[in-house]
């Protein structure tokens, strides 16, 4: 079936002024149809990532604040900081910790919880 339908389009992608010779066409060139077609591919996995990541930050705070005793990286974790940062505060004495061995070191939950109290 051919037209002989012309009609004037801006391309979606590079914005260019076009013919179309159908009225359907979205797109100047297939390489403009290609190149749109993998930019919203890339969006939607960059959006899924971004999703999973929240979903995996979210989940893993609701495990940390459902444990008794936590983890140096854990505690690091509930109070938005870094290791060496719980390290320091466990040897100015600030926080209470037990040591269990080598890299085996435990923070009660209520220690942390203390820190915030108003005294």
């Amino acid at each position: 079936m051919s037209s002989n339908i012309k009609i004037q389009r801006i391309c979606k992608y590079c914005k260019n002024e076009f013919t179309a010779r159908t009225t359907s066409t979205k797109y100047c060139s297939h390489k403009c149809n290609s190149r749109h077609y993998k930019e919203k591919i890339r969006e939607t996995k960059i959006a899924k990532s971004n999703q999973e990541s929240k979903e995996e930050i979210t989940f893993s705070l609701e495990v940390i604040k459902a444990k008794e005793f936590l983890t140096v990286k854990e505690a690091a974790t509930l109070l938005n900081c870094s290791n060496r940062v719980i390290y320091y505060n466990i040897n100015c004495g600030y926080i209470e910790a037990v040591n269990l061995g080598q890299r085996v070191t435990r923070i009660k939950r209520s220690v942390i919880d203390r820190l915030f109290e108003v005294r």
